[in-house]
């Protein structure tokens, strides 16, 4: 049978009919070209050693090669070259790549698959460089990590960078204490110390950076400066540091004085960090230390709570409440909580949080002290590191009691804009998804104004409604949010127009006019911007509809997620020619009430 491979239709990876592909044949042509004097050009001299091989072939692979052998340069005359920064055994095996395009690393040993990388960045190999990089993420150990770092260090490849420094954050006490440790280059280590993250107990790094200097020249005493002195114990400084002989007795008496006079919560404590990852959860041996029912807060089950069962909580007294506190399992770095607060019924609770690293220095990470809040509550504030977490409720709407469902904590890359602790949103924050609702209003569906669709209504169903001169719209948003817009979706199966007010308060007692359009004739969608302010509480108050005596709205957005544009017909529903032709005087002659929309009446008479 032929060797060559002719692809069929039937060839799911390459369908094309009639193509023919030989690369494999192609690569070993070549490889027999690789370091052969057959039709060889020019010589490499690599430590000592003549390596034959082929301008064109090496040019066409690398631009190095191309202005080394091409640009005119000395070289470019010369039947021979010496490269005399290139180590061997790397240069053979990417001389073999040039010709082949193939790389076996793992038959490799480490020194020189980083020989390799050094190569491929020097001589412009981009893709490969980036192979390499992702081969040594999988290779990275507590033995061969420093040597890693400081290649990547050297030749600025950042995301194999920001991969060695993730690997040595977890294993910090075991990297200090390895003979790897001490030949770290000063640069990579001054960088890795300065990491809040590199988290171990400072006596140890301490104990690390002694040893270090033992090895090498701690030029400066860069190294040094980056030990967090008062992070140790009084005890640890004048036992472990001082007999060391290495800080001076200002720098030490410095250490003390800040240790014992500045708040705790002003040191540069250091952390874990888990990106996007929980450290409360029933796997990092975080535990609830104060509050009553506390076996329930970090079991993760966000559905089975009910009156009786769930929740942790505690009550509700005044100035100094202890409220629930959490013990993390480990120091972590943290900038954002999520929590759930119970939501079987209307109520509501004001709270604040505190973080402290030693329960007796705290500080306010969050105060919704003065906001009524519900359900889930998603909350961000500047990264610290964290060993405690205090959630003390202010306020129940029903009771003297604050319940918590369920509390997670997370270091986050990217945080939302935030004014004074409040989220800034994008994105439309009146769903049900981010725990808003309608506390007033008639509807068929109590949610139906936030349940985002705005294709299908009718005569008869999905808008909410009062009625005129009686009760009000009004939706709490789960949490308050600093916005400058709302959109909304006046009902416009037909002409008429409607007129309304829209107020908002974050406390459900005092409210702040935020549009005025009781003089206007508004129809369809309605787009409203002002000056941006916190929001919890949304009134929307018809006082007319040229139709009847209630007013209605089928979609409140906020913010409003499009630009202004009061009149869009693409999301307006059409009317049937029967309903058109139905829409008697006779029959639209009635006064609806607010009362008739939640009962099974015929569509047209409400209408």
């Amino acid at each position: 049978m032929s060797s060559q491979k002719y692809l069929q239709n039937s060839d799911s990876s390459n369908p094309r009919l009639g193509d023919i592909e030989h690369l494999t044949q192609l690569s070993e042509n070549l490889s027999a070209l690789c370091m052969s004097h057959e039709y060889s050009d020019v010589i490499l001299i690599v430590e000592g050693q003549r390596l034959h091989a082929h301008k064109v072939i090496l040019a066409s692979r690398s631009e190095y090669f191309r202005a080394l052998l091409y640009g005119g340069l000395k070289e470019t005359n010369q039947s021979e070259i010496v490269l005399s920064d290139a180590p061997l055994k790397a240069f053979k095996i990417l001389l073999k790549y040039i010709y082949t395009g193939h790389m076996y690393l793992m038959t490799l040993k480490e020194e020189i698959i980083l020989d390799t990388l050094g190569l491929a960045n020097q001589y412009g190999f981009v893709e490969l460089e980036s192979a390499i990089c992702d081969v040594l993420q999988q290779l990275l150990s507590l033995r061969n990590v420093c040597a890693v770092l400081d290649t990547a260090q050297v030749y600025g490849l950042g995301n194999l960078v920001k991969v060695c420094h993730n690997f040595m954050d977890r294993h910090a006490s075991k990297i200090l204490a390895h003979e790897s440790f001490l030949q770290l280059s000063q640069s990579s280590l001054i960088d890795l110390l300065k990491r809040d993250s590199f988290f171990a107990p400072e006596v140890e790094i301490f104990q690390g950076v002694l040893n270090w200097s033992k090895a090498n020249e701690d030029i400066g005493d860069n190294v040094l400066k980056c030990v967090r002195l008062p992070l140790m114990t009084v005890t640890q400084l004048l036992s472990v540091v001082r007999p060391a002989s290495i800080v001076k007795p200002d720098a030490l008496l410095d250490a003390i004085a800040e240790r014992t006079n500045v708040r705790l919560s002003s040191l540069p404590y250091r952390g874990q960090l888990l990106i996007n990852e929980n450290v409360l959860s029933q796997y990092s041996d975080s535990k609830v230390i104060e509050g009553e029912l506390r076996e329930y807060l970090l079991d993760g089950d966000v559905t089975s709570y009910d009156m009786e069962r769930g929740y942790t909580r505690h009550a509700i007294v005044g100035p100094g409440d202890s409220g629930i506190i959490v013990k993390l399992g480990t120091p972590s770095i943290i900038n954002h909580i999520k929590m759930l607060l119970w939501d079987r019924d209307l109520r509501s609770y004001s709270y604040y949080i505190e973080v402290s690293m030693e329960q007796k220095d705290w500080v306010k990470v969050i105060d919704y002290s003065r906001y009524s809040c519900r359900s889930w509550q998603n909350l961000y504030f500047e990264s610290r590191v964290v060993q405690y977490i205090k959630v003390v409720g202010t306020q129940n709407t029903v009771n003297k009691v604050f319940h918590l469902v369920n509390l997670e904590a997370y270091y986050r890359p990217e945080i939302p804009k935030l004014v004074d602790g409040v989220i800034c949103p994008t994105y439309n924050v009146a769903t049900l998804k981010k725990s808003a609702i309608v506390i007033e209003g008639v509807s068929r569906a109590r949610n139906a104004l936030l349940n985002g669709d705005t294709k299908h209504y009718d005569w008869d169903s999905g808008y909410t409604c009062h009625q005129l001169g009686s009760g009000c719209i009004l939706v709490q948003l789960g949490q308050p949010y600093v916005v400058s817009s709302l959109r909304l979706l006046l009902w416009d199966c037909d002409d008429r127009s409607y007129s309304y007010y829209i107020e908002t308060s974050v406390d459900v007692w005092s409210w702040e006019t935020l549009v005025d359009n009781t003089r206007e004739n508004c129809k369809s969608w309605q787009v409203i911007t002002f000056p941006p302010r916190p929001v919890l509480f949304i009134k929307i108050v018809g006082t007319n509809n040229t139709a009847n005596e209630v007013f209605h709205c089928v979609h409140l957005e906020c913010p409003s997620q499009e630009e202004i544009n009061i009149f869009p017909t693409s999301s307006k529903p059409s009317v049937s020619k029967a309903q058109k032709e139905n829409q008697t005087p006779e029959v639209l002659a009635p006064t609806e009430t607010a009362t008739e929309a939640e009962e099974e009446i015929p569509p047209l008479l409400e209408f």
